[in-house]
């Protein structure tokens, strides 16, 4: 979905409802949402993010697609660079305290934001994006209103959030600005005046502090539709770049259609649902044909990939990244532009070879990736961690690492040659290096 400023029709909110049930895991409330709607007016609509990383990722991209179809509909997004509340740092989702962020450094990082949701929404039309930065109410807030805000909601109320109970029963620590988060999250809606707010099913109990401090400043509530969350890549947690089980806005599309094809099968329904927009009728076809049989999974990954790439990058880009996906990894073709790595010439024992090429993987999963058959040498499958290979004095050891990681060895100095490969050890041009 392309970003550029479009021509100001008005107002337009037929089928919001029905365009966003299929994404929606809670509307509250939806009588509020549908009497919003009925009223014709501009919304203003709070969208924030605490910099604590200026990475955005598909998980984000279901609230960005969102907020970009109210753009498109009349509607203000206003985004709130929640400055002053990083310095803080928002403990949803960790089970440990959040190191706080320099002011130097959230300052740095709010541009790479706004660029980032940039390639969804948009933001060069001041009728429908505008930058807020919460520091400008917190900053000057006096204390004796800050302790009365405080005054306002129970230590109980706080510790009954799920994340703060676990951590208890763990023995961990919960500090005491970490309690008070979620009131500072809450009176942005207050300062913002904000009529709707769309965010991931995990800030919930955020946000509906905002709607309580609304109404108690005599403002009518903000809308929360909270968002469904799938796991990531690795099909067991939501998408994180610690984890690195994503896929980024940033990724290029070769990089992006790769990852979508190291999904789980078992989660390519749920994918199509949130990522897509693909007919659920469609969906639900592809759902029955993989569980009878009829469907090759492997074939429903492909169209999932190239529907995600297309709607980050065009359809364009991914039909060019399918045909590449399949001649490279059906046809048995090996990438000219894997990743190249220079070494010494001579014998080399398996396991330290490997070791050069991923010298963040620890051996044990070296030795375990060569017993499943996971690797090959030259299209050979080395069945021991001590057999030797022979990296040759002129040409190159093709090596495959599962399906998706190749890499060349060829014999020199081991330096890196940076038009080939970044650092020698990482990914190469097509995104699929070691």
């Amino acid at each position: 979905m392309e970003s550029n400023k479009e021509a100001w029709h008005g107002v337009r909110n037929e089928g919001i409802v029905e365009a966003f049930a299929r994404t929606t895991d809670e509307i509250v409330s939806l009588a509020e949402f549908r009497a919003l709607l009925d009223s014709g007016r501009k919304l203003k609509i709070k969208f924030g993010a605490d910099v604590t990383a200026p990475f955005l990722h598909l998980g984000h991209a279901v609230n960005l697609w969102m907020l970009r179809e109210m753009q498109e509909r009349g509607h203000l997004v206003q985004f709130l660079v929640g400055d002053f509340t990083t310095l803080i740092g928002d403990p949803t989702g960790r089970d440990v305290s959040r190191p706080p962020r320099s002011a130097a450094e959230i300052q740095e990082d709010a541009g790479e934001f706004i660029r980032q949701v940039g390639t969804i929404l948009i933001t060069d039309d001041p009728e429908r994006f505008e930058v807020r930065f919460n520091s400008s109410w917190w900053s000057t807030k006096p204390l004796a209103e800050f302790l009365e805000l405080l005054g306002s909601v129970t230590a109980s109320r706080l510790l009954s959030r799920d994340m703060f109970k676990a951590r208890i029963e763990s023995g961990k620590d919960v500090r005491a600005h970490e309690l008070v988060y979620p009131l500072l999250q809450g009176w942005d809606s207050v300062e913002l005046d904000s009529d709707l707010t769309i965010v991931g099913s995990d800030q919930l109990f955020n946000e509906s502090m905002g709607r309580f401090f609304q109404e108690r400043s005599g403002k009518a509530p903000q809308v929360i539709i909270t968002t469904r969350i799938t796991p990531g890549l690795d099909g067991v947690r939501k998408q994180s770049k610690s984890l690195n089980n994503f896929v980024a806005l940033d990724d290029g599309p070769r990089q992006a259609f790769g990852k979508v094809m190291s999904l789980p099968d078992e989660l390519i329904t749920q994918w199509f649902e949130v990522y897509t927009q693909e007919p659920l009728p469609i969906v639900r076809e592809l759902e029955v044909g993989m569980n009878d049989g009829s469907l090759n999974p492997r074939d429903a990954k492909l169209r999932l990939a190239r529907a995600i790439v297309g709607r980050l990058h065009g359809e364009g880009a991914a039909l060019t990244e399918e045909a590449w996906f399949q001649m490279t990894f059906s046809g048995g073709n090996f990438p000219e532009d894997a990743l190249v790595v220079f070494l010494l010439p001579g014998e080399w024992r398996v396991l330290d070879l490997l070791a050069e090429l991923e010298p963040l993987r620890s051996r044990s999963k070296i030795r375990r990736l060569l017993a499943e058959g996971a690797i090959e040498v030259d299209g050979r499958k080395p069945t021991s961690a001590d057999e030797t290979v022979n990296v040759p004095f002129s040409g190159d050891l093709r090596i495959r690492l599962g399906r998706r990681r190749f890499a060349r060895v060829r014999a020199g100095e081991p330096t890196c040659s940076s038009d080939i490969a970044v650092g020698c050890r990482g990914v190469g041009p097509s995104g699929y290096g070691c």
